[in-house]
C-alpha cells in the first residue's frame, strides 16, 4: 500500500465531518473534483469504497468510518509534533506532556507545576497536563501518549517506574439537613442506607467506592450522575444525595456552601498517589527536572 499523505486525510476528514464533497472544498479552499479525484485515488489505494455517494451529499462506509477513526488519531499526533517543534524553533528548550487523574488535578498538581515554572532556572519548559482516569493515564504512559503519569498508586503501574507523590483522605459531604450530617466519627458501611452523587464509572473514587460496598454485601446507589467534583458538590448543596470526595478538594467549596464534611475513619480512606513513567533514562531533561521537583514536595507532605 502507498504511503497516505497528509493533506488528502485532513480533506477525508472534513467530508466525513460536513456530509458534502462541495462543503469541505468551500472550508480548504479547494475544488470539488480536486477533493473527488483524492478521495478516489485514497479509496483505490486502500482498496475499498470509503463513501456512499447520495443526492444530497456522501456518508462514510463502515470502511470509511474506521479510517476517520485513525485519520483522527495521526492529525492528532502530526498537530502535537507541529506544535512541539514551533516551540523548540521558538526557543523553548524542554516540554514535558503529562496525564493526571481528576483528583490529582483538583487538588495540589496545578500549583505544584505553578511552582516549577517560576523557577527562574526552568522558565524555557513547557507543561501540558491533561486529566484522565487512572486505566487511561497508565495506559497513556505505556504506549507513550505522555512521558509522566500522576494517579492513585492502587492502579497497575506493572512495567512501569514510580515515585511517591502527595496523599489525601476521602471524606462524606453532606447537606446541614441530612441525617449523615448529626454522625460523629463516619464509616463508610454506615453511609450504604443512603443515596449517592455518583461520578464516572472508571475513576479511582468511584472504583473504590464500588469495590467497598461489594465487600460490605450491600448496593451503591446513585441518585444523580455527574463528571466532576464541582459538580457533585452542587448537587449536594441541592440536598439531593451525599458525595464522597477528597477532603482536600471539598473544604473550600464545604465552607463557601455551609456543607458538613466529615473524614472517613476507614483505613482504605487515606490514598497515596504516585508518579509513574516508562524509563528515568529515557526522560528528557524537562521531565526528570520536574519529576525531581514533585518528588521533592511530595516528601514535605
Amino acid at each position: 500500500m502507498r504511503d497516505l499523505d497528509l493533506t488528502t486525510l485532513r480533506l477525508f476528514v472534513s467530508v466525513c465531518e460536513t456530509r458534502s464533497i462541495a462543503r469541505a472544498g468551500a472550508q480548504a479552499s479547494i475544488v470539488g473534483s480536486a477533493i473527488s479525484k483524492r478521495l478516489a485515488q485514497l479509496e483505490d489505494t486502500l482498496g475499498t469504497p470509503l463513501f456512499v455517494r447520495r443526492r444530497r451529499g456522501v456518508v462514510p462506509t463502515a470502511a470509511g468510518e474506521t479510517l476517520l477513526e485513525h485519520a483522527r488519531a495521526m492529525l492528532g499526533s502530526v498537530n502535537r509534533i507541529e506544535r512541539d517543534m514551533a516551540a523548540y524553533a521558538g526557543g523553548m528548550r524542554g516540554h514535558v506532556r503529562m496525564l493526571a487523574s481528576a483528583s490529582v488535578m483538583a487538588e495540589s498538581l496545578a500549583e505544584d507545576v505553578a511552582d516549577f515554572l517560576q523557577d527562574p532556572a526552568h522558565r524555557n519548559i513547557r507543561v501540558d497536563m491533561e486529566e484522565r482516569v487512572s486505566p487511561e493515564i497508565v495506559r497513556g504512559i505505556r504506549e507513550g501518549v505522555a512521558s509522566i503519569g500522576l494517579c492513585w498508586d492502587a492502579a497497575d503501574l506493572e512495567g512501569l517506574q514510580r515515585r511517591d507523590y502527595r496523599s489525601d483522605h476521602l471524606a462524606v459531604v453532606a447537606h446541614p439537613s441530612h441525617p449523615v450530617a448529626r454522625m460523629r466519627e463516619v464509616r463508610f458501611e454506615q453511609l450504604l442506607d443512603h443515596e449517592f452523587v455518583g461520578m464516572p464509572a472508571l475513576s479511582a473514587v468511584q472504583l473504590l467506592l464500588a469495590r467497598e460496598a461489594t465487600a460490605a454485601g450491600k448496593p451503591l446507589v446513585h441518585r444523580v450522575l455527574v463528571s466532576n467534583f464541582d459538580a457533585a458538590l452542587r448537587v449536594v448543596r441541592a440536598g439531593l444525595a451525599i458525595s464522597v470526595v477528597p477532603a482536600e478538594v471539598a473544604q473550600p467549596f464545604t465552607e463557601a456552601y455551609g456543607l458538613c464534611l466529615m473524614p472517613l475513619a476507614d483505613p482504605w480512606a487515606k490514598r497515596r498517589f504516585a508518579i509513574c513513567f516508562r524509563d528515568e533514562a529515557s526522560l528528557s531533561p524537562a521531565a526528570q527536572l520536574l519529576v525531581a521537583h514533585l518528588e521533592k514536595l511530595a516528601r514535605r507532605d
